[in-house]
């Protein structure tokens, strides 16, 4: 059993729903967080916002399942990320898990 973690922009929020179902994990977890990129300092000091922070609303998904279904949900979002065209790819990792009750 392994630790998937996928986060994206909220944009694509029903399109990751489906790849997780497509790679056939059924049970995972979500939760609305806020995304940021640091910026280059000359945009930032011309910004007249410069002094407020705004993240880009975005998701985090996770789920504690089987290696074969990550194997297959990474595939997926490979093949996602080459349609898009912004520059918010979908980003994914793996955690292993020593224990779990």
């Amino acid at each position: 059993m392994k630790l998937v973690i996928v986060t994206a922009v909220e944009e694509y929020h029903n399109e990751i729903i489906k790849l997780f179902r497509k790679a056939q994990i059924e049970n995972f977890s979500e939760s609305d967080i806020d995304g940021y990129k640091t910026s280059n300092p000359l945009i930032v000091a011309s910004n007249w916002f410069a002094g407020e922070s705004r993240g880009n609303e975005s998701n985090m998904f996770f789920s504690f399942t089987e290696e074969d279904r990550i194997d297959d949900l990474f595939k997926l979002i490979k093949e996602f990320n080459t349609h898009l065209e912004t520059n918010n790819p979908v980003k994914a990792i793996v955690l292993p898990i020593e224990r779990f009750i």
